[in-house]
């Protein structure tokens, strides 16, 4: 009988320790969302502390060119932002332009082979020496203006725009007319939670703001057909280019034209328009486009920052306008 009952005892902690010791295994790994079988990773944490000196790749002369991160960044302020915006405007644009630089050497390392990035603006961002920049400045703005970049620069030194604790892509264009763009709607994907579309007042005063583009029936339909080799349009129908939808930027998300579905982004492209934008009128044998801002619209705008700044906002204002629950931090 005292047999029989150690069989039990045993038969019964078996059926339900078991089961609780694997539970509790279960539980474990699925708090840490790590597979019990898989080797977990840690997480790439970069010293951005390292990065002094920016390799530069010069499209033209295709060299390479080591400065210190300052000095490449004097270059790149002075060709991006005229010098005549405000200074706080100048130190937005100089904190975005460091981080926008740290963010490419970690996540474009090996676009440039030997080189961090480059100074052509369609890839990286644009950049100028100081001797060229001051030869195109008239004489009497010279030192004034380079002294207002070299301050911009030098007193935010350091500072960069995080979002979990890592630099952005810091994205930045030339004026939103009035409403900047969620980067799903110009290069699709997920895009990045720090960059929403947001209003900002006063871009209408900069003559980057609005732009006219005037072609011939003949001209637009051989400009598509380049595209698209099936299009076929009626333009004696009043309905044969219309806007189908816009994005939250109020900017042409997509567009019929004759047989096709076009986005807003393609069209831009297509007829070398400033912005996603514009509004489309049929006068007579030719098609207008009345364009609104310039640029791709994701990010800071550069006008909309020299109007907050214009406004009295500081350049720490101006970043978190433009970009979302982000934080300013040194290196």
């Amino acid at each position: 009988m005292k047999k029989y009952f150690v069989y039990l005892v045993a038969f019964i902690t078996l059926c339900f320790l078991i089961p609780v010791l694997f539970t509790k295994s279960f539980q474990k790994a699925q708090e840490t969302n790590i597979p019990q079988n898989e080797e977990v990773i840690p997480k790439v944490t970069y010293d951005y502390k390292k990065y002094k000196t920016v390799k530069l790749y010069h499209k033209k002369t295709k060299k390479i060119e080591e400065l210190s991160l300052d000095e490449y960044l004097y270059g790149v302020v002075s060709a991006e932002m005229p010098a005549s915006f405000e200074e706080e405007a100048l130190k937005a644009q100089a904190v975005v332009a460091r981080t926008f630089t740290l963010y490419k050497i970690v996540h474009n390392s090996k676009k440039h082979e030997n080189a961090d990035i480059c100074d052509d603006s369609t890839c990286c961002q644009a950049w100028i020496s100081k001797e060229d920049r001051l030869a195109r400045w008239e004489d009497s703005k010279k030192e004034e203006y380079w002294n207002k970049i070299v301050k911009a620069v030098n007193t935010t030194q350091g500072k960069m725009i995080t979002y979990n604790n890592e630099p952005i892509n810091a994205f930045f264009h030339a004026n939103s007319g009035g409403t900047t763009e969620a980067p799903i709607n110009v290069w699709g994907g997920s895009g990045y939670p720090y960059l929403q579309a947001v209003a900002t007042a006063g871009e209408d005063a900069y003559n980057q703001y609005a732009s006219n583009v005037t072609v011939t029936q003949t001209q637009f339909k051989e400009t598509v057909l380049k595209a698209h080799k099936d299009f076929k349009i009626d333009f004696s129908k009043k309905d044969c280019i219309k806007v189908k939808e816009y994005t939250e930027g109020n900017r042409v998300k997509t567009i019929q034209v004759g047989n096709l579905t076009l986005s807003g982004v393609e069209m831009r492209t297509l007829f070398g328009l400033r912005s996603a934008n514009f509004k489309i009128t049929m006068e007579k044998q030719n098609i207008k486009f009345e364009v609104t801002g310039y640029g791709h619209g994701v990010g800071m705008s550069q006008t909309g920052a020299d109007s907050l700044a214009k406004q009295g906002k500081k350049y720490e204002e101006i970043i978190h306008h433009f970009y979302t629950g982000v934080e300013i931090k040194d290196i």
